[in-house]
Parts: C-alpha cells; structure tokens; sequence
C-alpha cells in the first residue's frame, strides 16, 4: 500500500498535469463530443459506472464511439463501432474526459484501468490490494494490453480468454505495480502511453 506521502506525491502529479493540459484539450474535447453526438445522434459524453478505489462506484466519463446501447461483448463491441468511433478508440482519444475523472479525484494518470461491476469489485484474498489504489487513465497492465481487442477477437470464446487469461494477468501486473510505486514510474507510464 502507498505510504501517505506517496498519495500526496501522486495526487500532486495527477491535478499538476491535469491543470496544465485541461486549456489545451476542452474544446478539441468538446468538438469531439459533438461529432460524436451527431453522428451517434445520442449524447457523445458517455457515462458509465465502474469500480473504483476501494471498490466504491464512480462515473467515468469517455466520448461515445458505438451506436446503440447494450454491448455485452467484444463482437457486439465492435459490430456496434463506427469509423470516427473506431479512429477514436485506436487514437485513445474518447478516454480525454477522463481529466475530469482525474480532476475529481475518482481517478488517477497511472494505476489499473476501471472495470465495470463484477471484476475488480470481488477481488479476494491479497488481490484485494489493489482497490487501494484509485483507478488510472494508462499503468502497465494497459500498456501490455494495448491490442487487447484485437487479441479477443482472435480467441474462439473472448468473455473466457479474458477472464481465465487477462484479467488475472492484469491483477498480477496492478499488484506488482503497487508493490514497487514509483513517481519516476509513472511519468515513465504516461509518456509511453503518449509516445510510445
């Protein structure tokens, strides 16, 4: 678990950069939502609840980039994606408004990507340890996993690869992450997000 100093340092670097990029983003973000909007003719901001530090449910907010509601799997993921979707899941741009995620405090820059009810929230044993963390917009399970639709769509049943194969991996990588925090390392994780 992070010391408390370790949480300030954190939190200090998470509303610095956040600070820094919000006037540079709002209105390309908003353009976004907007096309999104149109396009998907739905509200582009989407809102969808995921488990966050200490298993507490929060709204994370990404701009729209499927039609239609109701998307239960990888296939029905990508039958419902659209090209300006599409562009911006590769982009990772529709994760933008997760600033204000950030901003909040719900969320961090680096730490386990938020997943929806039913994964991190029945963790068990030391798993648990994760969900002491607040969740991240990039950290080294996302970026091991980048590709991770494209691997799904290889598999013959994808909701049981991901379950039996990745999501136990990502634990692995979030608890190993935890155990060896470092402000170094996630600088590190966020310009390999944005550069790499």
């Amino acid at each position: 678990m992070l010391t408390r100093k370790q949480q300030h340092r954190k939190r200090f670097f998470d509303l610095t950069v956040t600070l820094l990029l919000l006037p540079f983003v709002i209105i390309p973000v908003l353009l976004l939502i907007l096309i999104a909007s149109l396009v998907t003719k739905a509200n582009g901001l989407f809102v969808q609840t995921r488990i966050g530090q200490f298993g507490k449910p929060f709204r994370l907010y990404k701009i729209r980039t499927l039609r239609g509601v109701g998307h239960t799997d990888i296939v029905a993921i990508k039958s419902s994606e659209f090209p300006f979707g599409s562009w911006l899941r590769r982009s990772k741009l529709d994760e933008l408004p997760q600033l204000l995620n950030v901003l909040k405090g719900d969320m961090s820059w680096v730490g386990p990507r938020p997943d929806v009810p039913g994964y991190a929230d029945v963790l068990e044993g030391d798993d648990r340890m994760i969900l002491n963390l607040k969740p991240g917009i990039t950290g080294p399970a996302t970026l091991k996993y980048k590709d991770e639709e494209v691997l799904l769509l290889q598999q013959p049943n994808p909701l049981e690869y991901n379950d039996t194969v990745i999501w136990p991996d990502k634990v692995k990588l979030n608890k190993l992450y935890m155990k060896h925090w470092s402000l170094k390392r996630d600088v590190g994780y966020v310009f390999q997000s944005v550069f790499g």
